[in-house]
């Protein structure tokens, strides 16, 4: 079954060349990256977060690696909405031509994500928003909006509502009661979600202190792939065959893939992996074609 016939299936109605894409975060606006990796060869990009107001980030160090990938501090650094429009989000639509867009969120109070959403759906050229709710709500003392679910109700209702554009949920690993937050963003109003964000970690240097500059971190890379998995699969099980599930976490091969997909994605998205490795997704799309599991989709 090709991308564009599994995505047809569901909300996402645009077809992608395959379903594998490059994970928020980890590409940047993908200019950045042009000369580098052949986004013609690859489903989709999802940018850096886009929030309303400039983001310097956290202190550095940001980025440290351990045995099992890597711990990530970035802070969600951006320039806010405002230059993301005139200058970013334009400039990735064009360099990824065919290639699908889409735009990741990120918001610090509720209204903050319907802000940025309605922004951005202004644009041309894309083709759905991913909102990370694995921000801290600043209004309840810095719980994060995706282990809430009144909260995830409202954010995806209040997206929904000034947006054209199909919405996928982020949630974190880290919430025992996943497949109720995924429920909760696709009755408000969701295509679906985004399965997993980064779980929290920490690692100290030689002197006892700790690595990032911020302290704590996200870990991403191979350490998370077991994690990924198996929200897929719970969710799935939860979904049955209506939404959208975009697995991502620890992908390194062509196997990993093919595990979130049989775990019920239908999008899965490389992120640390091609950081590493700059050119293992289209490494990753070639293998699959060769072995059926997907032909090149041009739309």
């Amino acid at each position: 079954m090709t991308g564009g016939e599994l995505l047809s299936r569901h909300v996402l109605s645009a077809p992608f060349r395959n379903p594998l894409l490059l994970a928020a975060g980890t590409a940047g606006y993908a200019r950045e990256l042009a000369g580098t990796v052949d986004l013609s060869a690859l489903g989709g990009v999802i940018s850096k977060a886009v929030s309303r107001e400039p983001r310097q980030g956290n202190l550095p160090p940001r980025v440290t690696e351990f045995r099992g990938g890597m711990l990530n501090s970035v802070g969600l650094a951006n320039p806010g909405l405002e230059e993301a429009l005139a200058v970013d989000l334009p400039a990735m639509i064009a360099v990824c031509g065919e290639t699908r867009v889409l735009v990741n969120v990120v918001g610090f109070t509720e209204e903050e994500y319907a802000a940025v959403v309605e922004g951005v759906s202004r644009l041309e050229g894309l083709t759905a928003l991913e909102l990370n709710l694995s921000c801290p709500n600043t209004a309840a003392g810095g719980l994060e909006f995706g282990a809430d679910l009144d909260a995830v109700h409202r954010i995806v209702t209040g997206c929904a509502r000034v947006t054209h554009l199909p919405i996928l949920a982020k949630l974190s690993p880290a919430t025992p009661n996943l497949p109720e937050l995924a429920v909760a963003a696709r009755e408000a109003g969701a295509a679906g979600v985004s399965l997993v964000n980064t779980m929290p970690g920490w690692i100290g240097g030689s002197r006892g202190g700790p690595r990032l500059g911020n302290g704590f971190g996200g870990v991403s890379g191979p350490a998370l792939l077991p994690m990924g998995l198996a929200a897929v699969r719970r969710v799935r099980e939860r979904f049955g065959s209506h939404g959208v599930i975009l697995g991502c976490g620890g992908i390194r091969s062509a196997a990993d893939v093919r595990a979130y997909l049989q775990a019920g994605a239908d999008l899965v998205a490389i992120g640390t992996g091609a950081l590493a490795a700059p050119r293992l997704p289209e490494k990753i799309v070639r293998t699959l074609m060769r072995e059926g599991l997907w032909e090149m989709q041009h739309g």
